[in-house]
């Protein structure tokens, strides 16, 4: 059984001194500097604004208004530079909605009214600029309220489809849900989460990778209720889009400030290649289909009709018996099974570097998923090679989506160790049937072997 023992006074009081040594050593230096500096800074503006009216009421007009000025200056400096800092660390924020403010141009006209009334009030003593004042201030402080209103508890939803293909547009829905029990939300912008000063920069590249790349305008959302608006988009390039979270923003209800929220809503799509067909691809398709027929032909035992004789067939598949029988020429039609066997190699070796070459390789990986999408179509027995990734011989339909999945994700290996040695190796273990190779190497690099077993797809000349 435990035993418990009481604890000592040195016990305790080393405890304490511990204790104190942790908060002093992670006190919050930068914040409370700041923190004298408003105090100073705040010291200053009392002490100018009360100097001001001294000289106000011994006749130096100029002198306090230029004092008044100045201390006008200092307050806005610590309200603007200072408070909102020490506000985001404080413990409010733990349980306080995170808004950030930009003005308008209208704001910005505002507050320089704001900023003429309070001069010419201090300066004059007048009563009637004192309430003109306090109403504009009221007008800044309900404006706040409301924003944080129409923007507090707002959930999103954005339902993308199951397969995306770039350059293709679809038609996507972003659901809207107003969870509060009375008070509705107006006019909201929806835009695509960016990262902040502070924070890890990305590439340019990562940073066009948004999934919504345009905002989205609802006007208006009732309590307790949902608003789906269907958005347009179109992926530019193949690969994965992500996005981290949504801004929402408003300028309700005087457009003064634009309020705006992140809310963390995580989505990411892999976004397939395009499968439209080129000019390209209708050039190669037909000399494709006649290295095929060429393989192919005459292979098959299994009697599968019998029909009239055509110029084009082989007198040697005349059947004599059917011909006495009909009385004009019959050939025997045979199956033909493994004729639409065939095994698509896409080999990511890139030799040469430069923007170029990655343009070349970019057809590359189009013209090859053009060439899956067709034989899918076409509902042929196909085998998939490339670099990390192969399937088994089988029906496209049940191989195509994983194909494009990889030839959207597939990245060019550059450099002199980028050859076809190991290619060729997993071609010769490939399953038997027509091999079509897709490769970025130059002609005189292809191996023998290769070129009288497969028919082989150049890059440079797509």
């Amino acid at each position: 059984m435990a035993t418990f023992s009481q604890p000592t006074r040195g016990g305790v009081l080393r405890d304490l001194w511990l204790l104190a040594r942790y908060r002093m050593l992670h006190i919050d230096r930068p914040a409370w500097r700041r923190f004298f500096l408003a105090l100073f800074g705040l010291g200053m503006a009392f002490f100018l604004a009360l100097y001001s009216s001294g000289l106000h009421e011994t006749g130096h007009v100029e002198a306090a208004a230029a004092v008044a000025a100045l201390s006008l200056v200092l307050t806005g400096v610590v309200a603007v530079k200072v408070v909102p800092y020490l506000a985001q660390r404080t413990a409010l924020e733990r349980w306080m909605m995170k808004i950030e403010y930009e003005f308008t141009r209208e704001g910005v006209v505002y507050f320089m009214i704001i900023m003429i009334i309070a001069v010419a009030g201090l300066n004059t003593g007048n009563n009637l600029l004192y309430i003109i004042l306090a109403s504009l201030l009221a007008g800044i402080l309900v404006s706040g309220i409301l924003s944080a209103l129409v923007l507090s508890q707002l959930e999103l939803d954005f339902v993308l489809p199951e397969h995306v293909f770039a350059e293709r547009p679809l038609i996507s829905r972003l659901t809207v849900q107003n969870l509060k029990w009375v008070f509705p939300s107006f006019s909201i912008t929806l835009s695509a989460r960016v990262l902040g000063k502070g924070k890890r920069k990305r590439s340019p590249l990562v940073a066009l990778r948004h999934i919504l790349d345009a905002p989205v305008y609802v006007p208006y959302i009732p309590h307790r209720s949902s608003v789906a608006q269907h958005v347009e988009l179109t992926f530019p390039r193949r690969g994965r889009y992500t996005q981290e979270g949504f801004r929402v923003s408003t300028k309700f209800p005087f457009g003064l400030l634009r309020k705006a929220h992140e809310v963390a809503s995580k989505q990411e799509i892999l976004v397939l290649p395009n499968v439209e067909p080129t000019e390209e691809f209708y050039e190669i398709l037909p000399l494709i289909g006649g290295e095929m027929e060429s393989l192919y032909r005459g292979r098959g035992h299994d009697l599968y009709a019998i029909r009239d004789y055509q110029e084009t067939d082989s007198a040697r598949h005349v059947d004599w018996k059917a011909t006495a029988k009909a009385q004009q020429l019959k050939v025997r039609e045979f199956t033909r099974e493994d004729e639409r066997r065939l095994v698509l190699v896409f080999d990511t070796s890139l030799p040469a570097g430069g923007e170029k070459a990655l343009a070349q390789f970019e057809k590359g990986v189009h013209f090859c998923a053009c060439l899956a999408w067709h034989f899918y179509e076409i509902d042929a027995q196909m085998q998939f090679l490339a670099d990390g990734f192969e399937t088994p011989m089988g029906s496209s339909g049940e191989i195509i989506y994983p194909v494009l999945e990889t030839l959207a994700l597939v990245e060019p290996k550059t450099g002199p160790g980028a050859t076809m040695a190991n290619l060729q190796a997993r071609i010769a273990s490939a399953a038997p049937g027509f091999h079509i190779v897709i490769t970025s190497q130059p002609r005189g690099a292809i191996p023998t072997n290769l070129w009288g077993s497969s028919y082989l797809v150049f890059v440079d000349s797509l």
